[in-house]
């Protein structure tokens, strides 16, 4: 005849057994987690194309959170263990993050697999100074690729060919079927953006912006840029008192008074110009480097590049 076990060993039996089921449990979850593919994007632009292209079939991690300046933000340690635990890296490159590029380099320099999608999508240089663009900058590649969603066509395309030619475990014909909805959507996107712009008479399509960032767009579609506040194309720089006079002075030739300015920078400087050109100029907000939270405007790219093509159009058609 079996006894029975006293009261507290059956507890601490049965407990044990409760510990050893839920340390398996969680082993196993690390091992699926760690096993599950990862990208890595850089900006939250193209954090947004990644995800619609990769979709399901790997963890997409974005390291620049909304509203943030791509010129500037940094990463904390655990974001930096991020990219060196990645499969894929996607990042702008082109200079633009410049704060970020040191830790790309070295999660390449540990064996991960990088793409520099700005690079690979044919970019563009800064123009000269008398053509509106940063003279200290002239000859050096522009990254602001994405303000022509052609080029943001051939940069999806590229980002598929790389998720299935570096990560293991996702599914190829459904990373090229997420690649091809997208392409019809950025297709059509780049025609409304064509119809709506067609509103601009010819002489009113002139930029002024707070730094140098719509060079794409202005080849694409068609826009002179007079010039910018901040005569770089990044935010990091200022403008001295004499670029602000030559500013107001070519926006005075051109007959331009409206100022296009991020909405997530201050528009101080922009403000400056109404002193020297008086209450008429306008200053217009548009989502040039950063995308929103959700709801807030510009939570994916075909948000904000409708929403900066109705500012644009609004802005410039009836100025």
């Amino acid at each position: 005849m079996m006894r029975r076990m006293p009261g507290a060993l059956r507890t601490r039996t049965f407990l044990l057994a409760l510990l050893t089921l839920f340390t398996a449990g969680a082993a196993t979850a690390c091992v699926n987690d760690h096993d599950r593919p990862r990208v890595v994007v850089t900006t939250n632009i193209l954090g947004d194309i990644t995800q619609e292209i990769v979709g399901d079939e790997a963890d997409v991690t974005v390291l620049m959170k909304p509203n943030a300046d791509p010129h500037s933000f940094g990463l904390s340690a655990v974001q930096a263990a991020e990219l060196e635990r990645a499969d894929l890296v996607v990042f702008n490159g082109l200079g633009l993050e410049e704060n970020v590029l040191r830790h790309v380099d070295a999660a390449r320099e540990s064996g991960v697999a990088t793409f520099e999608v700005g690079k690979a999508v044919g970019p563009l240089t800064f123009q000269a100074h008398d053509d509106g663009g940063p003279e200290e900058e002239a000859g050096q590649p522009d990254p602001h690729f994405w303000t022509d969603p052609d080029r943001v066509r051939k940069a999806a395309g590229l980002i598929a060919d790389q998720v299935t030619e570096h990560v293991d475990g996702v599914d190829e014909k459904t990373i090229h079927a997420n690649a091809d909805r997208y392409d019809t959507q950025l297709a059509d996107l780049t025609t409304w953006m064509e119809k709506s712009f067609a509103r601009i008479p010819e002489k009113r399509r002139a930029l002024v912006t707070n730094h140098h960032v719509f060079g794409y767009l202005a080849e694409r579609f068609d826009f002179r840029v007079v010039g910018a506040v901040i005569p770089s194309g990044t935010t990091l720089a200022s403008p001295s008192s004499s670029d602000l006079r030559s500013l107001t002075q070519a926006m005075r030739e051109a007959g331009v008074r409206t100022v296009f300015a991020d909405s997530s920078q201050p528009k101080r400087l922009a403000e400056v110009l109404r002193t020297e050109l008086g209450d008429g100029v306008r200053v217009v907000e548009l989502y040039s480097e950063s995308l929103t939270e959700p709801g807030k405007g510009a939570g994916t790219y075909l948000q904000m590049m409708r929403a900066n093509t109705t500012a644009m159009t609004d802005g410039l058609s009836g100025a």
